[in-house]
């Protein structure tokens, strides 16, 4: 039950962090979240594994490990990240999610290919739901919302589809990557390991961040964010940051299988914070909420253990072994 809570917790923080980063880009740029959401996890992890006592697991990764999840804060914490806030600020989060949600089907992949996990009908229709969640999405029209803003005197929000579609596959490959650096980083670790590596992780983005603000004009850019921009982007970084402590504890006493299901709940979650924070700068309407239920059953439908499911009723033999199939 505890791991049930702890991933609930953590959905709706994912989701409310995709909506304050997003209420951040309204007036700010993307350069200037990254600034200020990557740097801002070190010391909470550092904070983290000092009260936890796992500092000393830092010593115990190799530096294969060191490697790996060094590589994945980069990719997770610099390119997913930059991927996600350009495709929030095109085309808003409750558009952009779906798409980004595609990095469980590239997880799956290599999962696939690489660990030699098999391919099941509920894989292979999680993967068609997850491709036909954003394809429903495609031609949303902005929905109702935007009367008030004009009573309001607001901007209509215009999607910028190519770019935000763009940028969110970009967000879907490297979140899909990550998860696979940082299974093999701590294959046999434990929660102690979990922080220490988003330690490293988060060290390693941060070093990244670093070197991008001596392009030229960059840290002068960075540093002229508005108050607005910058308390949005300071909850974002931390709620991010938070969200990732709630999820490692959710996996340290609680199966991935179950875990992993109740986390897809942020999409639910993000539409809440959506109307809550950003209500005229979001598409809203049926085929959003379609396209969003699909995307959510495919996430499930992937994450989902077969034998579980079976285990909860009885089917006929040739249902039960149509479900079991699985390749190679």
């Amino acid at each position: 039950m505890l791991g049930v809570f702890l991933a609930a917790l953590s959905a709706a923080t994912f989701a409310f962090n995709n909506a304050s980063a997003r209420r951040g880009v309204l007036t700010g740029s993307v350069s200037q979240a990254l600034a200020i959401t990557v740097p801002i996890g070190v010391p909470i992890f550092f904070l983290a594994a000092l009260a936890t006592g796992t500092l000393g697991t830092l010593a115990r990764f190799s530096g294969e490990a060191i490697g790996l999840l060094a590589l994945a804060g980069v990719l997770h914490f610099v390119v997913g990240r930059y991927g996600n806030f350009r495709a929030a600020q095109a085309i808003g989060a409750i558009l952009s999610g779906p798409v980004i949600q595609l990095s469980l089907a590239v997880t799956l992949v290599l999962a696939i290919f690489v660990l030699k996990e098999p391919l099941t009908p509920l894989r292979i229709l999680g993967i068609a739901l997850l491709a036909l969640g954003p394809a429903l999405m495609r031609n949303a029209e902005v929905s109702a919302a935007d009367a008030p803003a004009k009573a309001l005197g607001l901007p209509k929000f215009v999607p910028r589809h190519a770019e935000g579609y763009a940028f969110a596959l970009v967000a879907a490959l490297a979140y899909g990557v990550t998860p696979f650096l940082i299974r093999l980083a701590v294959i046999r670790g434990d929660l102690g390991s979990g922080i220490a590596g988003g330690l490293i992780s988060y060290g390693a983005g941060t070093v990244a961040v670093a070197l991008l603000m001596l392009w030229p004009g960059q840290l002068r850019h960075s540093r002229a964010v508005t108050p607005e921009s910058l308390k949005w982007f300071t909850v974002s970084g931390i709620s991010v940051c938070m969200a990732q402590m709630f999820i490692y504890m959710a996996y340290a006493v609680a199966p991935i299988s179950v875990v992993t299901p109740i986390l897809q709940l942020q999409h639910a979650f993000r539409f809440m914070f959506a109307r809550m924070l950003n209500p005229h700068h979001e598409i809203f309407g049926g085929r959003m909420m379609l396209g969003t239920a699909l995307s959510l059953l495919g996430a499930v439908a992937i994450s989902l253990d077969i034998e579980l499911l079976l285990s909860l009723g009885t089917l006929p033999e040739s249902v039960a072994a149509f479900a079991r199939w699985h390749w190679p």
